[in-house]
């Protein structure tokens, strides 16, 4: 092969995708075909000379250069702690922080419900009959309900609860697939459970044990549960009223929601996990065991203030970066 003859007929082209690739961040919809297309024929033209001439210094110029369109058709690979500080820093807080108000009603509806059935259960002693005998009440009043949090060492206690929670909110986030539907029976069933141990409990002057063993650890794991029904919910609503997009577009965006809610209450939960394992059944007075519980809360909830107002701010939904479905195409 004339390999002078290869280089004046293939310059231009060269010399073209070298401008685009230089220019890449400002093309437009043409260009940006163009550039694919020349790629593709430069990468040709690469193959070419190496199965004629190897040797030929114009294997590496051309390697060089199709190395460099490749990144920019392709895009360069993310470094892994990027894309880490990218979801602890915008993903997953902006994700929660879009989704504020589904979550504060969803924490609303349930402590209503929780609140109107542990007052029924203080209120009427029928309830309290039918929900089992007065040996089982007396039971579970006065020693089951405390030592549940301290029969097990508590190592394995934590572990235990951070696999509950988890399974808990996987049911919840799984939910999602079915658009949320289940969500609502799943919050009532919890609620009730929550109501009818706390009626029980107040009914029988234990109240301030109730709360002193319950808060710490559960404002966290409540928050938590109450964040994942509130994705799960908040995605079957974008079907009935996707807005000015495309139902599918917006779907899709919600279901990557959803699996970043999944991912970052992994965390939440273990957190909430330690705390019910050492701090809940702990010595400590109930006010400084509380106290432990508000700060877990207010650290979170500050957390998802600070970084998911700042990102929606921007203009960022938590979204994985240049999205398959909301890829802009030309031509």
């Amino acid at each position: 092969m004339d390999i002078d003859a290869f280089v004046a007929a293939h310059r231009a082209q060269w010399t073209r995708l070298e401008d685009l690739v230089r220019r890449r961040r400002s093309l437009d919809g043409v260009e940006v075909d163009e550039l694919v297309d020349l790629y593709q024929r430069v990468a040709t033209h690469l193959s070419i000379v190496r199965s004629h001439a190897p040797h030929s210094p114009l294997v590496g110029r051309l390697s060089a250069l199709v190395a460099r369109a490749r990144s920019a058709v392709t895009g360069t690979h993310t470094p892994a702690w990027r894309e880490v500080a990218r979801f602890v820093t915008v993903v997953f807080p902006v994700v929660a922080y879009r989704a504020r108000w589904w979550w504060a009603g969803t924490a609303a509806a349930f402590l209503f419900v929780a609140t109107l059935v542990g007052a029924w259960v203080v209120d009427d002693p029928d309830v309290r009959a039918a929900l089992g005998t007065p040996e089982m009440i007396k039971e579970f009043v006065e020693h089951d309900f405390e030592s549940y949090y301290s029969e097990h060492p508590a190592a394995s206690f934590a572990s235990q609860v951070w696999l509950h929670n988890s399974w808990l909110s996987a049911q919840v986030v799984a939910s999602a697939v079915l658009l949320g539907a289940p969500i609502p029976y799943i919050l009532l069933l919890n609620a009730a459970n929550v109501g009818v141990a706390g009626g029980l409990m107040v009914a029988h002057g234990r109240g301030d044990l109730f709360f002193g063993l319950i808060t710490p650890h559960g404002l966290p794991e409540l928050t938590a549960f109450f964040l994942a029904a509130a994705a799960g919910m908040r995605l079957g609503w974008t079907v009935i009223a996707p807005g000015p997009r495309r139902r599918t577009e917006v779907l899709a965006e919600q279901g990557r929601a959803v699996a970043s809610v999944a991912v970052g209450l992994v965390v939440v939960l273990l957190v909430s996990g330690l705390i019910e394992a050492l701090v809940t059944p702990s010595p400590l007075p109930t006010w400084a065991r509380i106290g432990v519980g508000v700060l877990a809360e207010a650290a979170f909830l500050g957390y998802v203030v600070h970084f998911g107002r700042r990102a929606a701010a921007e203009g960022e939904t938590g979204d994985i970066e240049r999205a398959p479905d909301v890829a802009p195409a030309s031509g």
